[in-house]
């Protein structure tokens, strides 16, 4: 026995640090509420959201929507599904070959989709087919405050407001004061249904001086759409068509849209349409308590809604079991001043993802609050939008747009068929059916094309079964068969180039000139790569053309010992130009994980070259988080840390946790889903790290502990 006392003194000795990690867990609880957002103004940039992925409600000070003017120019007050999308009426019987433009790259004839310069019919048909179809403001639910002579109150009668996001629970609790009566609201959204749920407390309700209003918007069909549109009053119906028992049900209907909306209250109250598209609920107790929900549909149904205290459980129990599920990270104790700011934007960001991109559809980048590019996607964004589930062991998240893909795919197809191509082209700024919405930039685009292969290999990865692969191996190889048919072979080089035909993740280019960037080169093959893995799990042989095209596609463009953002501009970095927008040669060794066609050499000068020329005022979110990977794999923790506070205005994270870009964008997802991919793999590192927590100094003042992140590829 005395023998046997030094071995397991030594097991134990390695093993202990183990055990007590595993036993010292995060207090998740405390790290999310110590995050909770409090607001104390009404700020138009301050307004909070609550939503369930598939559905979100956006709320002002008031813990409704009822100054949806005043909050426009900043985070508006919107209510939008992923069910909600309009059409104006085709007037003009527009055609979408009309949209076509031809192309002669690499000798060969080429159709796009773009935005016609010249005036004339194929310009309006871009138009139309850009803006149609648009995403909907489904209606905008806000209180009536009466003053005691009837006039109806403004945003500075509003004082003492104090409400708060209690992100635990995904409740709103809204406190202010209006004519000297206190009003106390709480807010839910239903986490299975579109459905919001609200309590309204104060003795102004059986003064019949506070009542609740739904109004129906039109359409903006603009670039963006607040919510707040009450003109046109008379293209646009809606009626009260169902009302009984403590319930009601208001159709409106739009062109060949229609949907409807139902309410459901506690007490005694009624509805009633008091004018043009507004329905107000008063209620007729004398009570100083309202409690109701309201439910957007697409479809009528008698079925009986879930009730505030229902919505309140609901939502109580789906928010602790997301928070309690998938990643942590608890940066208490660390000295860096950016340490607490960190983990704020990474809670919030959790929270706005959850509720804004986690539903059946790839995201805007706005997501449900208000539109932007129309409330239509651009896939090349939803990387960044959704590969951090998968990091944060939250995979099922992820999965739920994959799914899209197969819904899209024959339009994907259709695409690869009409250039020329096999496989599956797939698109860039689209809609719920797939369409192609015309672009003289993203129909050039092709660095979204990969992306649909990196989600099946991270699935693949929580899910390591022939379940995950028979699930997504269409998709994988048809998505591996345009990647494969792309490339252009060169004679005169013996290889294969990419381009010219095409348009850089960094949109400064001219696809008629550009040629074999290094990002979507490097992209390519891992891409194939991955595409020859799956093949052999599925007991299938190698596929030949992916395996020419690996070994002779073009090398990565170099100059002076760095890389250049692509070969055909060797003026990358004296070009003022083309220092602007995404510094996306980083993602060549960020996004991506190191192979032999890559020097970390080359593009650590690179990297140093690009902190110190880039014009950093003029880039986007997603390029800070970028920036960090780069750092990370680079062994360059420091600079990580930097990129991620880096003091530029589009690296701006706004008390709500919204990433702030511009006038124009003053929310921006994609930011907030680049920090979170970014943060896990600083702590969890990439396939074949071994370092502990790489992307953080060691300088003693970084103190990470987290749990169920994943590496990255």
């Amino acid at each position: 026995m005395k023998k046997l006392l030094p071995v397991y003194f030594v097991f134990f000795m390695c093993v202990w640090p183990v055990i007590g990690k595993a036993q010292n867990k995060i207090d998740r609880k405390a790290l999310v509420q110590r995050h909770n957002v409090i607001n104390t103004s009404t700020d138009t940039l301050s307004s909070l959201s609550v939503g369930n992925g598939r559905f979100a409600f956006t709320v002002d000070a008031t813990g409704l929507q009822t100054f949806p003017e005043h909050y426009d120019k900043g985070i508006p007050l919107g209510t939008q599904s992923e069910w909600g999308w309009h059409s104006f009426n085709d007037t003009a019987g527009y055609k979408f070959d009309e949209t076509l433009k031809n192309y002669t790259f690499n000798g060969r004839k080429v159709t796009y989709s773009v935005q016609w310069n010249q005036a004339g019919r194929n310009k309006d048909a871009a138009n139309w087919f850009r803006e149609n179809v648009h995403r909907l403001q489904l209606g905008n639910l806000g209180f009536i405050l009466l003053h005691k002579d009837g006039t109806e109150a403004q945003i500075s009668d509003i004082q003492n407001v104090r409400q708060e996001l209690n992100l635990w629970t995904g409740a709103i609790n809204s406190s202010f004061i209006f004519d000297g009566e206190v009003i106390k609201v709480q807010t839910y959204a239903h986490q299975d249904q579109d459905l919001i749920a609200v309590k309204v407390q104060s003795s102004l309700l059986a003064q019949r001086r506070l009542k609740v209003r739904l109004r129906f918007p039109f359409p903006t069909n603009q670039f963006a759409d607040y919510g707040d549109n009450w003109k046109n009053p008379q293209k646009h119906y809606s009626a009260i068509v169902a009302s009984g028992d403590r319930q009601a049900t208001i159709i409106h209907r739009l062109d060949t849209n229609r949907y409807f909306v139902r309410l459901a209250w506690d007490g005694i109250a009624s509805v009633k349409n008091t004018a043009a598209h507004q329905f107000v609920l008063s209620s007729e107790d004398k009570t100083d308590v309202l409690a109701f929900t309201c439910l957007f549909t697409p479809k009528t149904t008698t079925k009986a809604l879930p009730n505030f205290v229902q919505t309140q459980a609901n939502s109580i129990q789906q928010w602790k079991a997301f928070w309690q599920s998938g990643g942590a990270v608890d940066f208490s104790g660390s000295t860096d001043p950016r340490a607490n700011e960190l983990e704020r934007r990474v809670v919030l960001s959790q929270y706005l993802t959850k509720i804004q991109c986690s539903g059946h559809q790839p995201p805007q980048e706005t997501g449900l609050t208000y539109n932007s590019w129309y409330g239509k996607p651009h896939l090349e964004m939803h990387w960044w939008h959704g590969i951090h589930f998968a990091l944060w062991g939250r995979e099922q998240l992820l999965e739920n747009s994959m799914e899209w893909y197969h819904h899209v795919k024959a339009n994907a197809r259709a695409i690869a068929k009409r250039q020329g191509y096999d496989g599956v082209r797939w698109q860039k700024m689209t809609d719920p059916d797939g369409n192609e919405s015309p672009s003289s930039v993203g129909a050039f685009l092709i660095w979204q094309q990969p992306h649909f292969i990196y989600f099946a290999e991270l699935d693949y990865r929580a899910h390591p079964n022939k379940q995950t692969l028979n699930k997504y191996k269409d998709l994988v190889l048809a998505d591996a068969d345009f990647l494969a048919s792309f490339p252009t072979y060169d004679k005169e080089h013996d290889r294969y180039n990419l381009g010219k035909g095409i348009i850089l993740a960094q949109e400064r280019y001219n696809p008629e000139e550009t040629y074999n960037p290094t990002y979507e080169l490097q992209y390519w093959r891992w891409a194939l790569n991955v595409a020859q893995q799956w093949r052999k799990r599925l007991d299938m042989q190698p596929n030949k053309k992916y395996a020419l095209i690996l070994k002779k596609l073009a090398t990565l463009p170099q100059k002076d010992g760095v890389y250049l953002a692509a070969e055909s501009s060797p003026d990358a970095y004296t070009n003022p130009k083309l220092k602007t927008d995404h510094p996306a040669v980083l993602a060549a060794y960020g996004m991506l994980p190191y192979n032999n066609k890559l020097d970390t050499a080359v593009m650590k000068k690179t990297f140093s070259l690009v902190w110190d020329v880039w014009d950093w005022k003029d880039t986007w979110g997603w390029d800070f988080p970028m920036t960090a990977m780069t750092a990370t794999r680079l062994n360059m923790p420091e600079k990580a840390i930097d990129a991620l506070f880096m003091s530029i205005k589009t690296n701006t994270y706004l008390p709500n946790g919204h990433n702030y870009q511009d006038g124009r964008l003053r929310m921006y997802l994609p930011g907030n889903g680049g920090l979170l991919a970014a943060v896990a793999m600083m702590c969890a590192g990439w396939d074949g790290s071994t370092a502990i927590n790489p992307g953080f100094p060691k300088n003693g003042k970084w103190k990470v502990t987290w749990e169920g992140l994943k590496k990255m590829p």
